[in-house]
């Protein structure tokens, strides 16, 4: 003789059990997402190739689910945020470093140092938590990253602050032709 089966908890207990288990993983599925404004251009195709190419570690964070398209975060709470498709920064007097192959601008803020990518568009921004991110391992996690921001061509590269450029206005006798 076959039994029927019930989709329906046969006991108040049971009820109890599942409207728990359910709350369980409902909220285990919120918390482990880490909220992150999009960029502009989050949508352009080069960053689905970056975020394809995405380490699951770096340094000692792993990696956990972000709330928008390409963007990513290392870290509970987050030490390393991604984002890709942010406004290509233009000429800049911020210092510009490049570990493996990567151009990033270096801005220094209060409680966290901003990357943004140079010379590739769309650009990619990294935010490094000071709290977490010392600023030895910054250059650590710049490397990391940079094999996938690789995905994006470069058609610029930053030069260093002192490097002497001539005026091209100005001819080799220091003269720029204005009277």
């Amino acid at each position: 003789m076959h039994r029927k089966l019930s989709l329906i908890p046969a006991t108040p207990r049971h009820r109890h059990f599942c409207a728990a288990a359910a709350a369980l993983v409902g909220l285990v599925g919120c918390t482990s997402a880490y909220s992150v404004e999009p960029a502009a251009e989050a949508h352009h195709p080069d960053c689905a190739d970056v975020m394809l190419s995405l380490p699951e570690q770096v340094g000692d964070y792993e990696q956990r689910r972000s709330s928008s398209q390409a963007t990513a975060a290392w870290g509970d709470p987050a030490a390393v945020v991604l984002r890709c498709g942010v406004e290509p920064i233009g000429p800049t007097e911020h210092p510009c470093v490049s570990p493996a192959g990567v151009d990033w601008v270096w801005i220094e803020h209060d409680d966290h140092t901003q990357l943004i990518s140079f010379g590739r568009d769309p650009s990619v921004e990294l935010l490094l938590d000071q709290d977490y991110i010392s600023e030895s391992s910054m250059m650590d996690v710049q490397a990391a990253l940079s094999g996938p921001v690789q995905e994006i061509d470069q058609d610029r590269e930053c030069l260093p602050i002192d490097q002497e450029q001539a005026d091209p206005l100005e001819d080799e006798s220091g003269d720029t032709g204005s009277t």
